[in-house]
């Protein structure tokens, strides 16, 4: 766990106004650990097996770990509740496309 947090630390915490850059670091951080799967793959859902469920369910521990940690605090509340860091993933992607959308409609930055 120490490995996740020396190596997360240099991230940007994803904020309002950087969801790009976030998604960019934290995809390959993630690629680079063996851990994308669980959010962009085949290994997005727990399995059925006892061990591999343990195994997966490690691994997801560990991604939600990193979504967290570098993530503002006020935007913790969008993934709490979440059972999957694929459905952590996809909240983000569309909270901030919905935010793009928006900025792009009305010419502003929030």
């Amino acid at each position: 766990m120490e490995d996740l947090i020396n190596t997360t630390s240099g991230i940007t915490k994803l904020n309002n106004h950087n969801y790009q850059n976030w998604q960019s670091c934290i995809k390959s951080y993630l690629e680079g650990q063996d851990l994308w799967e669980v959010i962009n793959g085949n290994d997005t859902k727990p399995p059925e097996n006892d061990y591999t469920c343990r195994k997966w369910k490690v691994k997801a521990g560990k991604v939600m770990y990193v979504l967290k940690s570098t993530i503002e605090d006020e935007l913790l509340h969008q993934i709490k509740d979440d059972d999957t860091p694929k459905m952590a993933w996809d909240n983000f992607a569309s909270l901030f496309s919905k935010t793009n959308d928006v900025q792009l409609q009305y010419g502003k930055n929030f």
